[in-house]
């Protein structure tokens, strides 16, 4: 599809403008990060001393919009980057009932079912495998839900490891709904794909019976009902799928930064390397998925906070077009950056939740999706352009380089993909300007700080600083990426962006006190964000995909109780035109296939299908 008749199929397309043509420079200031209790001081000296708070602004390059004002001030501003679909004939209000749900996306590996038998260490339980269980007789859901829930539980005297990433389940709603799906199997009146399949939710979706805290000591549980429902659509459409939702997930408090440390509830460690975190700030979701105990869950990312914690725990995550999945009846406290999406172990599993939460709202303006399908059209809708970024990509470290590379290798001359470089003006002011879009977000809805965190009181205090005109420049700034981002789409239709997910080899834990206390490191924060920031700030969708391994980082001290010290994962990112979640899906499933050989489940998953077999052979 041409990026003219895309434009002609969305509402409030960019206009196709290429950027300055500017050389890609960065020059970033470094800030030492803050640990242990030395965050607690620095939280409050930057409350207290305005001069101060503008000093580290200044350092951290916030500024450095002004040195690009006569490239953009010309432009203006764009605030909300949503970029809507017309309604498909495929999808009209006659054709809408006979969407279902029932049918699990195929992908061309599936077909020949091959990558489980190649490469057993890849092997994750997916919805399917769930699935074919259930109507088998094999397990019920009520089996699963019991073999999980002691190990999810944080109210039992002596809580699994596993229970770091779960900050609250409800084990009679639970198990309620596990004995309403296991009834419907035995009757033969399955909801569909997602029946009785254990899920879990990002502690930023509000539920009926549940705390909401964000990660925080604080209640910001949603007062705005609708059916008498505080509930978030997503999740409302994942309970009338069947799903059975184990609780809420952990996530670094507010998701203001992307190693998912939490000092009040808890952080668990990354599932192939405890030495690291898991990413964030959705944290709880990718532990959760990556060690087994769910096939799916929800997130969110307003700066990676999706893709990040896919990325170093080695699933799937996808975020779509900005505004495509609805906050209602909450809000979006970052409107401008910030939606909701999903994390799978595979990305059968993923397309199958994405299928089912992204059912627009009555109040979106997003008409619904089509159908949607893993293998590439034989008439050469999806044209397989992968558009590269040298300079951009050099950003990350050597051997993410290595692996990211040969993975666009194999994609090139394996899976008839055809790479083609490309330029994008203002990449390092473009991140900058994220930044000041967010933090001034935060220290909005934020104004009373003193029962947060000593990190965040930190981000929040730098948030204050931020001078109208700065922001202004930052909104200008986005219109002049999406405008040349359209510009590349008329070049090259339906080409996806492609890096890696992050520039940096995992975010390592440093000290025992920093899980006490807290960390700010803007350095490590700003490579973990080198590329994600991108899709948030101009509303694209994006999919991170697992990419293999490399060595974790030297230097790390040997003071914690943990044992071994595994690699760490490394994800490769695309990013499409507006509302091409569809594309990205596809690049998913030909990645999945391709890298299959580099994927293996951590050193703690749990063969969550065995014990419950086992448990069922003990009850007798």
């Amino acid at each position: 599809m041409g990026s003219v008749s895309q434009s002609k199929r969305l509402l409030n397309y960019p206009d196709p403008l290429r950027g300055p043509d500017v050389p890609y420079v960065v020059e970033r200031k470094s800030n030492p990060p803050i640990r242990g209790w030395f965050i607690c001081a620095a939280a409050l000296i930057l409350e207290y001393l305005r001069f101060v708070r503008e000093i580290i602004w200044h350092n951290a390059g916030f500024g450095d919009l002004r040195k690009i004002r006569p490239y953009i001030e010309d432009y203006e501003p764009w605030f909300e980057p949503q970029i809507v679909p017309y309604p498909d004939p495929e999808t009209t209000d006659e054709a809408k009932d006979d969407i279902q749900d029932d049918e699990i996306p195929e992908t061309e590996a599936a077909k020949r079912d091959d990558i489980q038998h190649k490469y057993p260490q890849a092997k994750y339980y997916s919805v399917e495998d769930y699935r074919t269980l259930y109507l088998s007789g094999a397990l019920t859901p009520l089996d699963v839900a019991q073999a999980l829930l002691p190990l999810i539980r944080r109210d039992v005297e002596n809580p699994t490891e596993y229970s770091s990433a779960w900050f609250d389940s409800k084990v009679e709603k639970i198990l309620a709904a596990a004995r309403a799906s296991t009834q419907r199997y035995k009757e033969g009146r399955s909801l569909g794909p997602l029946d009785g399949v254990p899920a879990g939710i990002k502690d930023e979706y509000d539920m009926d019976g549940y705390e909401t805290n964000l990660g925080s000591k604080n209640i910001y549980t949603g007062t705005i009902h609708e059916d008498d429902s505080i509930t978030t659509w997503c999740v409302r459409k994942l309970q009338e799928s069947g799903a059975i939702i184990l609780g809420k997930l952990s996530m670094h408090e507010f998701g203001l930064d992307t190693t998912g440390n939490n000092p009040i509830h808890g952080t668990p460690r990354n599932p192939h390397n405890p030495n690291y975190y898991t990413g964030g700030s959705s944290s709880g979701t990718g532990y959760a998925v990556s060690a087994g105990l769910i096939p799916i869950g929800l997130g969110s990312d307003g700066g990676g906070s999706i893709r990040i914690p896919s990325s170093l725990c080695g699933v799937f995550g996808l975020k779509p077009t900005h505004g495509r999945l609805s906050f209602k009846p909450g809000q979006n406290h970052c409107l401008t950056c910030a939606c909701l999406g999903p994390i799978a172990a595979d990305i059968k599993s993923l397309a199958t939740v994405f299928q089912v939460i992204c059912k627009p709202h009555p109040s979106s303006p997003f008409p619904p999706l089509k159908r949607l399908s893993l293998t590439t059209p034989p008439n050469g809708g999806n044209p397989k352009v992968l558009g590269i970024p040298s300079a951009w990509f050099a950003r990350a470290t050597p051997a993410i380089q290595t692996l990211c590379n040969t993975m666009i290798r194999r994609l090139c001359s394996d899976h008839g993909y055809t790479a083609v470089e490309i330029d994008i003006p203002f990449l390092p002011e473009g991140q900058i300007a994220h930044a000041i879009t967010v933090l001034t977000d935060a220290a909005t809805l934020l104004p009373e700080t003193s029962n947060l965190t000593y990190g965040n009181r930190i981000l929040i205090a730098l948030g204050t600083v931020t001078p109208a005109s700065d922001y202004m420049l930052a909104m200008k700034l986005r219109r002049v990426l999406m405008q040349h981002l359209s510009w590349l789409w008329q070049q090259y239709p339906g080409m996806l962006i492609v890096t890696p997910t992050t520039s940096c080899e995992g975010l390592p834990i440093k000290t025992k006190s920093e899980l006490k206390w807290g960390v700010n490191d803007g350095d490590r924060t700003l490579q973990s964000m080198e590329y994600v920031w991108l899709a948030n700030f101009c509303g694209l969708p994006s999919i991170s995909v697992p990419a293999g391994f490399v060595g974790p980082e030297s230097g790390l001290v040997n003071d914690m109780d943990v044992q071994g010290r595994g690699e760490v994962p490394v994800g490769l990112m695309a990013m499409g035109e507006w509302c091409a979640e569809e594309q990205l899906l596809q690049f998913g499933a030909v990645c999945e296939e391709a890298g299959a050989d580099r994927r293996r489940r951590p050193p703690i998953w749990v063969d969550v299908v065995k014990k419950a077999k086992e448990d069922v052979a003990q009850r007798g």
